[in-house]
């Protein structure tokens, strides 16, 4: 019975951790299902009944919101694969060196994953504005050049350190060079960490409203963030609109998670 007792519990709490984050999203949906215009609730109502949906479509009729989402994707996959591809190439470079090689860019790594991104801001804008990248994308995926973040790079890293050197030794004696061996054998052994700052490059993406909103000016090249920003301008009352927004830019978030939680489930039952 024991056994069965602490298995219990640690579903119950699995349970109890799973509906705190997912609660805010449940309300989020049913928030957005209630009549445009329509006030909140004095008491508590989670389901307004008869659902309306015409907020959703409310949406793509005031602002050219399927063009902000296709700007949104492009962006956001664009960065995740240079991301995933300088990154890795990074931390598979680190992983090669000496100790005293990996230990100064270790720190050099955690030193500038230290530095607030606000305080690049400025910087950032004028060098781009001096190279005439600004109302382009150019300007938005210029870190993924770099790979986005210290900590992706250092994920990587720690991954590619685990690998015993051997495995490479070996491929260099069948006469692999070291972009053969990154490609053939350090990525597939790396499938964890792809997954996980492919996901966390996703939402870095994704969610980006400085950078749109500093390099941008053209209508037509605005991402999702943006557009929510311009649909609380219009009408800030009106939370039924503002959460079917919400939820059309969260969706894409959570789908993603779910994809790659299945594809790691199912790499592990393999």
């Amino acid at each position: 019975m024991k056994p069965r007792l602490s298995t219990l519990i640690r579903h119950l709490l699995a349970l109890t951790i799973a509906a705190t984050f997912l609660l805010p999203l449940a309300w989020t949906l049913a928030a957005s299902l209630r009549p445009a215009g329509l006030p909140p609730p004095r008491g508590f109502e989670f389901l307004h009944w008869p659902p309306s949906f015409e907020n959703y479509s409310r949406i793509f009729e005031i602002l050219p919101f399927a063009r902000y989402a296709f700007n949104s994707l492009l962006v956001a996959l664009a960065g995740v694969l240079l991301t995933l591809l300088t990154a890795s190439w990074a931390g598979f470079g680190m992983s090669l060196l000496g100790r005293r090689a990996q230990i100064r860019l270790l720190i050099l790594s955690i030193f500038l994953q230290m530095i607030p991104f606000t305080a690049l801001w400025l910087s950032r804008f004028l060098f781009f504005a001096r190279l005439g990248l600004t109302n382009s994308y150019y300007a938005m995926l210029a870190p993924a050049l770099m790979g986005t973040s210290p900590l992706f790079i250092l994920l990587f890293y720690w991954t590619f350190r685990r690998i015993d050197r051997a495995v490479f030794e070996s491929a260099s004696l069948d006469g692999a060079n070291l972009f053969q061996t990154w490609m053939r054998i350090a990525l597939p052994l790396a499938r964890p960490a792809l997954m996980a700052v492919g996901l966390l490059a996703f939402l870095f993406y994704w969610n980006d409203f400085i950078s749109p909103l500093l390099y941008l000016r053209s209508q037509t090249l605005y991402t999702l963030p943006v557009g929510m920003l311009q649909l609380q301008e219009m009408d800030r009352t009106n939370w039924p609109l503002l959460m079917a927004a919400a939820v059309l830019v969260t969706a894409p978030a959570v789908i993603v998670f779910a994809a790659l939680q299945h594809s790691v489930l199912w790499w592990e039952s393999e």
